[in-house]
């Protein structure tokens, strides 16, 4: 009876976990940028504008809800690339003395298909 319960509170548990991973849509984090300050954030989208030196720079994605500026120090993929992006939530950013508004400070990304 124990090994039942056991399995079942391990599956539970992990399709907690699983349900905890999703992407974030950029129209909720535009929508509310307070709610997601500082804390971290996975976002799907295609890079639609990118400019980079020297392995830094930003790149804007796109998903099907919005559009929000990434602010890379790892790479910056190329434009039309599909990319999952994991990075903190800032706001009030300025690039090259402009304010940008909300944007996501890049932890690490992935360029997917």
């Amino acid at each position: 009876m124990k090994t039942k319960q056991t399995r079942l509170l391990l599956v539970v548990a992990g399709a907690l976990v699983l349900a905890g991973c999703g992407a974030t849509k950029i129209g909720r984090i535009n929508a509310d940028p307070t709610r997601y300050q500082n804390r971290s954030v996975r976002v799907d989208g295609t890079v639609v504008n990118a400019m980079g030196v020297l392995g830094t720079g930003g790149y804007q994605v796109q998903d099907d809800t919005g559009k929000i500026l990434v602010i890379s120090s790892t790479g910056v993929p190329s434009k039309g690339a599909r990319v999952s992006v994991t990075g903190r939530v800032i706001s009030g950013a300025n690039i090259l003395g402009r304010p940008v508004g909300t944007s996501i400070r890049e932890q690490h990304h992935k360029v997917r298909w």
